[in-house]
């Protein structure tokens, strides 16, 4: 299934099965069509029980008093700990962000998804805690600077090209914040917005996220986050910077700073 923005545009047809022989053939071809050079596949295995359940020990035997969601909590915690993310070093952070995974949600209905998991569950309060360690100890560059390191370890050791885009979220709400702003709208909304801009290197594998007042231009946006980043630092060398879907945004040569420049052209 192709989709594009909450759109389906595409269905790709396999085939069709009549024996157990022709199903497993279709499944290879299935398998094989979904695999993307370079993109990460956690490691779970088909054969493993998903469950370990919780027993207590009563009177003349054991009670099952819950079950655990052993192997995918297991797995996704080995990824936050191959991604680098582990050197935060906060637990209750990590929980949410990998409860978010399994279920997007509210950060207090996050607490029924670690529950249903068979997580030990942290108080809401203590999450409200951990989002604000998140902004006092700048959480976000911490998390940039290891997915730009994972990249450039999968790349072999220097990155060639990175992508970036941006995008609106706007609020229903009425009166505009500080960085919220009623700004230029694609959509044509009157409501106050923020711009997010997504900085990617060439397989589509995030570096790192930023925010903007909704009312600045998309073209302010691109220099900030590449300097944010600090790529030059790690690759050492030239550098192409480009812009998905649309024209580069106006960047000339030498604006991004030595050894950084960019594509005319859609890279999409």
């Amino acid at each position: 299934m192709h989709k594009q923005g909450r759109a389906v545009v595409g269905i790709d047809h396999i085939g069709s099965a009549h024996d157990d022989a022709e199903l497993a053939a279709l499944r290879r071809v299935a398998a094989e069509r979904l695999h993307h050079p370079g993109q990460g596949v956690l490691n779970l295995d088909d054969g493993a029980v998903g469950e370990v359940p919780v027993v207590e020990e009563v009177r003349g035997g054991v009670r099952m008093v819950g079950s655990r969601s052993q192997i995918l909590w297991d797995v996704l915690e080995q990824g936050h700990r191959d991604l680098g993310f582990d050197r935060l070093g906060d637990e209750v952070f990590a929980q949410v962000a990998l409860a978010r995974i399994v279920e997007p949600t509210s950060k207090a209905d996050t607490i029924r998804v670690l529950e249903d998991l068979g997580v030990r569950v942290p108080a809401l309060r203590t999450v409200f805690n951990a989002l604000g360690r998140c902004r006092k100890r700048d959480y976000r560059a911490q998390v940039s600077a290891a997915c730009l390191q994972h990249a450039t370890k999968a790349a072999g050791g220097r990155l060639g090209l990175i992508m970036y885009d941006c995008t609106t979220l706007w609020f229903e709400a009425e009166h505009e914040a500080a960085l919220r702003k009623v700004g230029m709208s694609k959509e044509r909304r009157v409501d106050p917005q923020i711009l997010v801009g997504l900085l990617v290197d060439a397989g589509g594998f995030p570096l790192a996220i930023h925010c903007f007042e909704g009312n600045k231009a998309e073209t302010k946006t691109l220099i900030p986050v590449v300097r944010a980043c600090q790529i030059r630092r790690v690759n050492g060398g030239r550098f192409s910077v480009g812009q998905v879907g649309v024209h580069a945004f106006g960047v000339g040569h030498g604006e991004l700073g030595e050894g950084l420049l960019p594509v005319r052209g859609d890279l999409a």
